[in-house]
């Protein structure tokens, strides 16, 4: 890709598509997964008090989101992936509404629900998206859901209020026989991503009867800027052992940073702080694909507690690049196989009709450069950290090879963004 000359840095992602198709289904009892599930009445309204999330949905969406990237890097592992766990969770936590018997097992299983009722489940979807959207002034971050539904076909009404109740979904009734309903998903796609993803459905099987879509659009300036004259083309060094010249940032200052024998990585924040690029970095001695091994939820966990402040260079490689990925494999691979097989499929709290999941589509952009603004929260940040440092030599970080990188929300823990970037194009 030509040297990128950008104005602002702007995350968008499309999250995923869930395509129901009408199909013969039934259903057999799992033993190995209990879910609570009360009786289908319709859904309680969401609190009004002060917004606390669940911890067990955080550590749910965090345990699913490693292994989904797991998966996907067998797919996918020698190219450029960056995918958003959050939002593949919360289109199947939509579509999970809709589920009964052995097939709720197996998506409960899949996007490690255990222990909690859908009614959890719900609630605490609908306060972690009041939440992350109340982040940070100097951070966009914007959740939206919608369903589309095939004009004609009787859908279960608490199962479409329970998505417009706890996940704000606008629900639209589509003639699927017109050529325009594509372009008519299409273009809240294009809205909601603000135009970095313009669309998601390119046509309408006559046997498709709904999509459920989540759009997840992000944009942060970081809190200290690098300077453009810091940037210049730098090599790269590929995993088959070429290099390739390429625009890369620089910039000195006190980071948040953590270091292993196998790794190092740096927490880069965004506005006032709440939200952070972390890059993992692996030894020269290492690489990416063995680092990706490691990469577990528990470990994430630990690695999350051992960043201390600490002076130092980094270097960060400009890149942008879109992503489109098909999540069937992945996702039968967790355990939903069930979800998609025409014949076992068990959606009876959906719609009259037997229906099964026929795809989930996801794509996303990202774009990085220098820009950002300061924020005042950059000291207090500073002062606050430095009772964990462990280390005062300053640290050099030169990320010139394959790398892996994940924006999270620092107060929920919520990861929104991860990759793995073999190549900055």
């Amino acid at each position: 890709m030509n040297k990128l000359i950008l104005t602002k840095i702007g995350i968008a992602m499309l999250a995923a598509i869930v395509t129901l198709s009408s199909v013969s289904c039934s259903s057999a009892a799992s033993p190995n997964l209990t879910v609570k599930n009360p009786p289908r009445t319709q859904p309680k309204q969401p609190q009004k008090t002060k917004t606390v999330v669940n911890p067990q949905l955080v550590t749910a969406n965090t345990r699913f989101g490693f292994k989904l990237f797991s998966e996907i890097l067998k797919q996918d592992g020698q190219k450029n992936v960056f995918v958003s766990p959050s939002s593949v969770a919360i289109a199947l936590s939509m579509t999970y509404n809709g589920a009964g018997g052995s097939t709720q097992q197996a998506m409960a299983k899949a996007l490690k629900f255990n222990g909690l009722s859908l009614q959890e489940v719900n609630q605490a979807n609908a306060d972690l998206r009041e939440l992350l959207q109340q982040s940070d002034p100097k951070v966009e971050l914007t959740i939206a859901n919608s369903l589309w539904a095939r004009q004609g076909v009787n859908f279960k009404s608490t199962f479409l209020e329970s998505n417009k109740t706890f996940y704000a979904a606008q629900v639209t009734t589509l003639d699927f026989s017109s050529p325009t309903a594509p372009k008519e998903i299409n273009n809240w796609v294009k809205r909601n991503t603000r135009g970095k993803i313009s669309e998601i459905v390119d046509s309408i099987d006559p046997q498709q009867v709904m999509f459920l879509v989540n759009a997840i659009y992000f944009k942060g300036k970081w809190t200290a800027e690098f300077d453009k004259q810091e940037t210049r083309d730098r090599p790269f060094f590929l995993t088959n052992g070429s290099q390739k010249q390429h625009p890369t940032m620089q910039q000195r200052g006190e980071y948040r940073y953590f270091e292993t024998e196998q790794f190092q990585a740096v927490s880069l924040p965004y506005g006032k702080g709440r939200t952070s690029l972390y890059v993992f970095l692996p030894k020269k001695e290492s690489n990416l694909t063995a680092f990706s091994k490691t990469l577990t939820a528990e470990n994430w966990q630990t690695w999350m507690k051992k960043f201390g402040k600490r002076e130092g260079l980094i270097q960060l490689p400009r890149f942008k690049m879109e992503y489109e990925i098909q999540l069937k494999k992945a996702l039968s691979a967790l355990g939903m196989e069930e979800a998609f097989d025409r014949q076992k499929a068990n959606f009876s709290n959906l719609a009259d009709v037997p229906v099964n999941i026929d795809e989930v589509k996801h794509k996303t952009f990202v774009e990085v450069n220098e820009e950002g603004t300061e924020a005042a929260a950059v000291t207090s940040v500073g002062i606050r950290a430095t009772s964990v440092q462990v280390d005062s030599q300053p640290f050099e970080m030169k990320v010139d090879r394959p790398f892996f990188c994940a924006i999270r929300d620092n107060k929920t823990g919520s990861i929104l963004f991860m990759g793995s970037i073999v190549d900055p194009k």
